[in-house]
């Protein structure tokens, strides 16, 4: 595969896994469009717009990114959404296809959070005379709160899922087929609870894997992700930003 044909196809998941967040942010404004209602809100309406103030409140904003690093707010912007997105799964994380680990929408589509928020980000690539030095960096942060307890439900479930899907492979296409390697690591953050899932693409005779990453943190009822999208070059990983991501929810949701 041709680094531009690779850098296309980059291009497409990352503008696919932001799309996803834009559009779930446009149902969640939609109804808002119309004459305003009259009636106050009511006691658990106002709650639940605290809490999604709050969640939105903890995400990084440009000043708080790591140099080279921007947000990429035409694409997602820092909105908070009600979840889930769409139906629920039946099935749940710990006993779901090896291929979704890749997706990056397993945990709203398998455990739906009651509030998420989500922001884009991008450090575009070095270039050289000839082509890019590197694939850059292409992501996004999320925050997703669940229920009382539920937050470190999903946690296990995920690693259980990593840890039962060391290896296995992903049909493309009709025709080309990769070999998934998962690994999983905890995040270099202290937390109640971390997890660091990368997986490595190696498709059919090239010996240099694309490696996409997911970091998990709990904060209580609150999961951090920061992913980081398919790079075959990359010049950093997930922990680039998640110490900084980590750093933004905390001071937010401090007082």
């Amino acid at each position: 595969m041709r680094a531009r044909h690779v850098a296309g196809a980059v291009a497409v998941a990352a503008v696919a896994v932001l799309g996803a967040a834009a559009c779930s942010a446009g149902r969640q404004a939609g109804p808002q469009a119309g004459p305003p209602s009259s009636a106050p809100p009511s006691a658990g309406q106002s709650a639940s717009a605290s809490a999604r103030d709050r969640l939105r409140g903890g995400l990084l904003t440009q000043a708080q990114l790591p140099q080279g690093f921007h947000l990429l707010t035409a694409e997602v912007n820092s909105t908070t959404t009600a979840a889930p997105h769409g139906p629920a799964s039946t099935v749940a994380i710990a006993s779901m296809p090896c291929s979704e680990l890749g997706v990056e929408s397993f945990m709203t589509h398998h455990a739906p959070p009651l509030e998420d928020v989500a922001v884009g980000m991008e450090q575009v690539p070095e270039q050289t005379s000839e082509q890019a030095a590197d694939d850059g960096w292409f992501g996004q942060e999320a925050l997703d709160r669940y229920a009382p307890g539920r937050a470190a439900e999903v946690m296990d479930a995920i690693r259980a899922a990593a840890q039962r899907c060391p290896s296995y492979a992903n049909a493309l296409d009709s025709s080309t087929t990769t070999q998934e390697t998962v690994s999983v690591t905890a995040a270099d953050v202290p937390a109640d609870d971390s997890l660091v899932l990368r997986i490595a693409s190696a498709l059919p005779d090239d010996p240099e894997p694309y490696v996409s990453e997911q970091a998990f943190v709990r904060e209580g009822d609150v999961i951090l992700m920061v992913q980081k999208l398919v790079a075959k070059k990359p010049r950093a990983g997930v922990e680039a930003v998640l110490p900084a991501a980590v750093a933004a929810y905390r001071a937010a949701t401090a007082h």
